[in-house]
């Protein structure tokens, strides 16, 4: 399949970057760079199509991924296809259609040492890939996405990602509820999962906090923090100290500084008796 001119074919893909309705319609999303495009594949995400260069020369890894890929090949014009890797001054080897997971709290996977991370209505799509990238690297099971807010399937997430969105499951709800009645039916079934808001007038400082059980972590909207009804919910507030000048830390930022200090909270617990010691 050839696309050389601005036909209908390209006008789908062109309003994949810029329109959330047309994404959810279509169930379909671009993704633009080496490693995501690499990332998704080997996580296994349902390749809609591989679109390449027509005419021009490709890597190694762009040619392997073409042959092991089952998504239709697609040769773009150069021109054509450098306005949709969002980059006017690089032509991208390869970009990828790619299919919208399910936006159902069940892919998140649960259990004994479970860590969650919710984001309360965030506006700023490289603030959904930074913490999506942060949960991916502090060992995170899964994203939660509240409530009306920006994508995190908009280009500029999954960039800022920078692949970690195929790694770590991240799901969208339209409201608290959603994430209320999921915790409730975990805890009905015996997990005690303990649900922790983070605010700078929290009651209390974050490493005081056990966080090695079963949690799920609260991140605020970046101009107005959480919502009054996420707030009567929580069983803590939790803040973080900070000094200086800064009056407050970007939501991103104090969302991966409480996900690393959970991580550093499980990796400090003593070793059951019994159990296999890494080397």
């Amino acid at each position: 399949m050839r696309v050389t001119t601005r036909n209908a074919s390209f006008q789908q893909w062109s309003a994949l970057l810029t329109n959330r309705g047309k994404r959810q319609r279509a169930g379909e999303f671009l993704v633009q760079g080496v490693r995501p495009i690499s990332l998704a594949v080997r996580q296994g995400w349902p390749v809609h199509a591989l679109l390449h260069p027509d005419g021009l020369p490709l890597s190694r890894w762009a040619t392997e991924l073409l042959d092991q890929t089952s998504g239709t090949r697609v040769a773009v014009a150069p021109e054509l296809l450098r306005e949709l890797g969002g980059k006017e001054e690089d032509q991208p080897e390869l970009v990828a259609v790619l299919e919208l997971p399910a936006d159902r709290l069940e892919r998140i996977p649960t259990g004994p040492d479970a860590l969650v991370v919710v984001f309360d209505r965030p506006t700023a799509p490289g603030n959904i890939g930074t913490l999506v990238r942060s949960a991916d690297a502090f060992g995170a099971a899964g994203v939660v996405v509240v409530g009306h807010a920006a994508d995190p399937y908009d280009p500029r997430a999954v960039r800022a990602s920078t692949g970690s969105l195929f790694a770590v499951p991240v799901v969208r709800t339209g409201s608290h509820r959603d994430v209320l009645d999921w915790l409730g039916s975990l805890r009905a079934g015996g997990l005690p999962v303990q649900l922790l808001g983070t605010d700078e007038a929290g009651e209390v400082e974050i490493a005081e906090h056990d966080l090695t059980g079963p949690t799920v972590l609260l991140v605020g909207n970046e101009t107005h923090g959480l919502s009054a009804a996420w707030r009567q919910s929580c069983d803590r507030m939790l803040r973080i100290p900070i000094t200086g000048s800064a009056s407050s830390l970007n939501a991103a930022a104090a969302g991966t500084v409480a996900l690393y200090e959970a991580a550093r909270q499980r990796r400090s617990r003593p070793t059951p008796p019994g159990a296999p010691v890494r080397p």
